[in-house]
């Protein structure tokens, strides 16, 4: 109970829960209208689940045209404007995309998606700098493992609320629930009294001073510090195999209910499934910081992977509902124990001047990897390969970087201490 006070402390800084209130509503605007349309569409074209997934990607892949200016736009641009404008301008193309479905043409409607995601990949980095100049090091911890809840939260209600929204307003009401998040997204971030030397950590930067050469040479410094730095290296290294396992996980829980476990009623047990993962979410994001604090934190990523994997191996050989629930419970109670180890020593390694261009980075490597894992799932699935080989390779993949990471860990993690102790003397 006292760490979980703790945790809740963070709150007493006001700026950071307008931030933390601005990035759960512009997550409800990026997550409940594609849920609700991936629905749609599995229901207008339950033939053919390639449409499923090229919703998907039109959610990841836009990372990996916009990744160059993202981080610069973060480190050298003012950050509040950023995050305020990234939601502002996906408000108005939920607009456009509204009018979009109404026409009814496929090609559009992809486009005005990848279009809003284009934009929304601005705000992850420029919110996550914030948050790291507006807390101290002792409450990044904290902060990750409200982060990792309210992914929780979204496991629990996001599936259930966009099917909810479809099934009583439609599509519509969906894309417009996008708009207004998005909106009220902005206007927290607008409310913020965030200090100068927050917003912008690397002096003022003016629009004048944007051009190709500057952000080219942004852009390679932040590829340079990362390579220069062993530990964070490895760190980032692993959001390249984690992007494989995510981007199966968008889409194969609903097919194993719709073509393995559930075809009849999958709509319902994709909202239950949810619900028990999600909750399952919150509880170990409750117990993870707890355990974080007692062992090494090397050890809790490792550890978390390793659970993870012979978890997800198991999913594979579901044969009966009950068993899939309860695998995916302890799924969700493990997987917090990695990201929230990982999403408070990051920001703990990181120079505050590079907290942009370092984030900028790890988005892109994990949405290439994972967006070519939704190709190759639109392709082969279900001619190639089945369900059940897609939680078995997404479990090995996690066994394999668990046990790296366990070997590599220890070791980096002593180097960068050392580092440190070299550099204060």
């Amino acid at each position: 109970m006292r760490k979980l006070k703790q945790t809740l402390a963070v709150f007493r800084n006001r700026t950071y829960t307008k931030i933390f209130l601005a990035a759960v509503t512009s997550r409800i605007g990026s997550i409940v209208g594609i849920t609700a349309f991936m629905f749609y569409l599995l229901d207008r074209f339950s033939t053919q689940p390639v449409y499923a997934t090229l919703t998907e990607m039109m959610y990841s892949a836009p990372t990996l045209l916009v990744f160059v200016f993202t981080g610069f736009a973060a480190d050298r641009l003012d950050r509040q404007k950023v995050a305020y404008y990234a939601d502002l301008i996906c408000g108005g193309l939920s607009i456009v995309l509204l009018l979009s479905i109404w026409t009814e043409w496929m090609p559009l409607i992809f486009a005005t998606l990848f279009l809003r995601s284009s934009v929304s990949k601005f705000f992850a980095p420029a919110e996550m700098s914030i948050v790291q100049g507006v807390l101290t090091e002792e409450e990044y911890t904290a902060a990750a493992g409200l982060n990792q809840m309210i992914a929780g939260v979204f496991s629990l209600f996001a599936t259930g609320l966009g099917l909810g929204v479809y099934w009583l307003v439609g599509i519509s009401g969906a894309i417009i629930m996008d708009g207004i998040s998005f909106f009220l997204s902005a206007a927290l971030i607008a409310s913020c009294a965030i200090p100068e030397h927050v917003r912008q950590p690397n002096g003022k930067f003016f629009m004048k001073d944007i051009h190709y050469r500057a952000i080219i040479i942004d852009f390679s410094a932040g590829l340079r510090y990362i390579f220069n730095h062993s530990l964070l290296k490895a760190l980032i290294g692993g959001f390249f195999i984690f992007g494989i396992v995510n981007g199966a996980f968008t889409v194969i829980p609903i097919y194993m209910l719709k073509y393995n476990l559930a075809p009849e009623t999958y709509e319902q047990w994709s909202v239950i499934v949810g619900i028990v993962f999600g909750s399952c979410m919150i509880v170990g994001s409750i117990l993870s910081p707890m355990i974080i604090h007692k062992i090494r934190i090397h050890i809790s990523v490792s550890c978390g992977l390793i659970i993870a994997g012979f978890i997800v191996i198991a999913c594979g050989f579901s044969q009966h509902i009950a068993f899939y629930i309860l695998m995916m419970a302890l799924l969700g109670l493990s997987l917090p124990l990695t990201n929230i180890a990982i999403g408070g020593w990051l920001p703990a390694i990181v120079d505050k001047k590079m907290m942009g261009r370092v984030e900028s980075w790890i988005i892109p490597i994990s949405m290439l990897s994972q967006t070519a894992t939704l190709g190759i799932i639109s392709i082969g699935f279900p001619s190639f390969f089945s369900i059940s080989s897609l939680y078995f390779l997404c479990g090995v993949i996690l066994l394999i970087v668990g046990i790296c990471y366990t070997i590599l860990l220890p070791k980096l993690s002593k180097k960068h201490t050392n580092s440190l102790h070299v550099q204060e003397a």
